[in-house]
């Protein structure tokens, strides 16, 4: 008895915790890596930015007009007198925000209309489904840019942006976690919960939910980078609130000042870069994240 005891307790001891399994996880997956270092990269530039560049200087006549980057102006500054360091890190900061609200209420609206169109069932389940599937085929963007474009500039804002871009967030993950819930609540862990007594609430939330986490981090990346290509999208197209220095709205200003032809090449290149770095950096953890969670396509260690 004490043997088995012994056996029993260093087995714990030896059992690596969650912290040390998706640091040996992420060493395995370079992609997700990656990816996490560019993020964590960025978020420091923009937080030491925000801590250290006056924000004022992204608007217009807070500089000198058309510098290329030197000592002075690291980053140069445009057509309209802004400092393009302080405008890339207050836009990349309004990215992000538009990214991660967006996104986020897209994900909690669909984990709720996920967990109640499967695990309830019945009318419910085909009224939610039904509505994915009619939504679904219509081009987002194409709603996006008609709402945006259907508003008065001034009415515009990074809020205003954000629910845009959330209208339709919720579809893709009300249909994954819809699915995942539909295999879930058929398992016997789940069925020994309602033998035992416990309510819906208890087993969504103490048996379900835990398990699909992974899911729900996988879909809330997968639509801060829908969220994010869309602000950028909107913005390049002039339909953004034009007075904030966001990435897209850079890009557009200075494709409307003709910035290549005068040779003002760091005014586009340096927010087209910064987006490529995200959208990269945001694709790389969605797969990462998508392989830790589905087993089909997870590679052997």
């Amino acid at each position: 008895m004490a043997n088995i005891t012994m056996a029993s307790e260093a087995q714990t001891i030896q059992q690596p915790g969650k912290i040390v399994l998706f640091f040996r996880y992420l060493r395995r997956n370079k992609g997700l890596a990656l990816g996490v270092i560019i993020l964590v990269a960025l978020t420091l530039f923009t937080v030491i930015g925000l801590l250290t560049v006056n924000p004022k200087h992204a608007y217009p006549l807070s500089a000198a007009l058309k510098q290329a980057p030197s000592l002075k102006y690291p980053f140069g500054t445009d057509f309209f007198g802004r400092n393009l360091l302080a405008a890339m890190v207050v836009g990349m900061w309004q990215t992000a925000f538009i990214g991660l609200l967006a996104g986020g209420i897209g994900t909690l609206v669909g984990v709720v209309l996920g967990f109640t169109s499967a695990y309830f069932g019945g009318w419910i389940d085909s009224a939610i489904r039904t509505i994915c599937q009619i939504l679904t085929p219509i081009p987002v963007l194409l709603i996006q840019v008609v709402v945006a474009g259907s508003l008065d500039k001034r009415d515009v804002t990074i809020f205003t942006m954000a629910i845009i871009v959330a209208m339709l967030a919720w579809m893709g993950p009300t249909l994954v976690i819809r699915a995942q819930v539909m295999t879930m609540k058929e398992r016997q862990f789940v069925a020994v919960a309602k033998l035992s007594g416990v309510g819906d609430m208890g087993i969504i939330f103490r048996e379900i939910l835990p398990n699909l986490l992974p899911f729900i981090a996988a879909a809330f990346v997968g639509q801060v980078f829908a969220a994010v290509f869309a602000s950028f999208y909107l913005a390049v197209l002039g339909l953004g609130p034009l007075r904030e220095p966001l990435l897209g709205n850079i890009i557009w200003a200075a494709q409307s000042q003709g910035a290549f032809f005068n040779g003002w090449w760091w005014w586009p290149l340096e927010p087209a870069f910064a987006m490529i770095l995200i959208l990269g950096a945001l694709a790389l953890v969605n797969m990462g994240l998508d392989e830790l969670a589905n087993p089909r396509v997870r590679r052997s260690e």
